[in-house]
């Protein structure tokens, strides 16, 4: 689960972590009353709040919006109120919305901070490792995107012990890379070891800081910030659960976690249905290994269902216009298997099946569940194993096509 901008900081800043001043808007008026609390004078600094990166460089769809990306530096109240009238309720396209874009329903207005230095700075979960990782970046004449394709060896990795976060020598060594003097020593471990304790305390699975700004006082700001959460943990933290932005949800998603259920989605043309986290990265591994075919989206199901609800599921993957083969790999535990089968005959009557579907039981009621597919007369192909059900659906596609 993923929140905005001013959301993200609100966290951050109970962690000792500095954050501009700002307010939340979602009409022009009270863009102008949050400039006159946020600064008398300005300038001030309006944020479309969409759940994307580098809304900067984007640009709207609508021409009412003008030219101008989703961060706009304003100087006047008057000026806040017409560059709010242009963002709100206009649609805002980023390299990480895809051609769509995203509707801006807020705004974000933020008082104006002069730094002298900036960098990038995040948190994510190293598997390899295994360890939350800091990455950290000087961002001072090209973006994080173009530094981690083009140069790599500009960014600073480092692994933070789980308990502690950052030592005092990881401290002077993230200092000595990003060329900060001596006086920022406090302030920095103090920012970092904040993003940390917000990052373990919420179960986060990536903060980020971009940029990070460093006044020539020496203080350490956040102006920007994004926070994405486990979903499997949200039941331990309500007060972020409430935060989830259904616009931001796309359809299937935001269906998919109406019913419990875990959805995902990639570039591949193939759905697939597991119940289990381990079982649905085999598939995919198994599924990118032949090549031409990759992982349109998965659905994981989890126990504790009934067959309406299993149905609705499978439904979210039969009307992906994406998916051109359903692959459903069951290990039937407190999930029984004939439930599943019951899902997908119940599913396939009301949407029909019109690409290829291919099924592997195994476990709780396996046998029980396999009857019911084959007394439904619908063409579902049921295998063996994991890659048997894996060759059987590519061949089925191959031979559709």
């Amino acid at each position: 689960m993923n929140i905005h901008e001013y959301q993200a900081k609100k966290i951050l800043s109970q962690y000792g972590i500095n954050i501009p001043k700002g307010r939340i808007a979602y009409t022009p008026l009270e863009a102008k009353r949050a400039a006159s609390e946020v600064s008398f004078r300005g300038p001030w600094m309006l944020k479309a709040q969409i759940q994307s990166g580098a809304r900067k460089k984007g640009y709207f769809l609508d021409k009412k919006a003008g030219r101008k990306g989703g961060i706009r530096l304003v100087k006047s109240r008057r000026d806040i109120v017409r560059e709010a009238e242009k963002m709100l309720g206009s649609t805002l396209v980023t390299v990480q919305t895809g051609p769509k874009g995203k509707l801006v329903s807020r705004v974000y207005v933020e008082a104006y901070n002069k730094v002298d230095k900036i960098f990038y700075a995040s948190l994510v979960i190293d598997r390899m490792a295994p360890a939350i990782t800091l990455l950290v970046a000087d961002t001072k004449d090209e973006d994080i995107a173009g530094i981690a394709v083009n140069k790599p060896e500009k960014i600073l990795r480092v692994p933070l012990d789980l308990i502690t976060g950052a030592s005092p020598e990881q401290i002077q060594n993230i200092m000595e890379f990003l060329k900060l003097g001596s006086k920022v020593a406090k302030n920095l471990e103090t920012f970092i070891n904040g993003m940390h304790q917000a990052f373990v305390d919420y179960d986060a699975t990536m903060i980020e800081v971009n940029p990070v700004g460093v006044t020539r006082h020496g203080s350490i700001l956040a102006l920007d910030a994004k926070m994405s959460f486990d979903n499997n943990a949200l039941y331990r933290h309500k007060d972020v659960s409430v935060l989830q932005d259904d616009y931001e949800e796309e359809d299937r998603e935001l269906k998919a976690s109406k019913y419990g259920f875990q959805y995902s989605e990639f570039d591949g043309s193939i759905g697939c249905i597991v119940n289990g986290d381990g079982i649905a990265l085999a598939a995919m591994d198994l599924i990118r290994a032949k090549g031409d075919f990759g992982t349109a989206c998965f659905l994981n199901v989890k126990g504790g269902v009934d067959k309406d609800k299993i149905a609705a599921g499978i439904k979210i993957i039969m009307t992906n216009p994406k998916v051109e083969g359903i692959l459903i790999n069951i290990l039937g535990g407190f999930l029984r298997c004939n439930l599943i089968a019951d899902g997908i005959v119940a599913a396939a009557s009301q949407v029909g099946l019109n690409v290829p579907l291919v099924v592997r039981f195994e476990g709780t009621n396996k046998d029980e569940a396999k009857d019911i597919l084959e007394h439904s007369k619908l063409p579902i192909i049921i295998a063996d194993d994991m890659e048997d059900s894996v060759n059987k659906l590519i061949a089925a596609m191959e031979d559709s096509d």
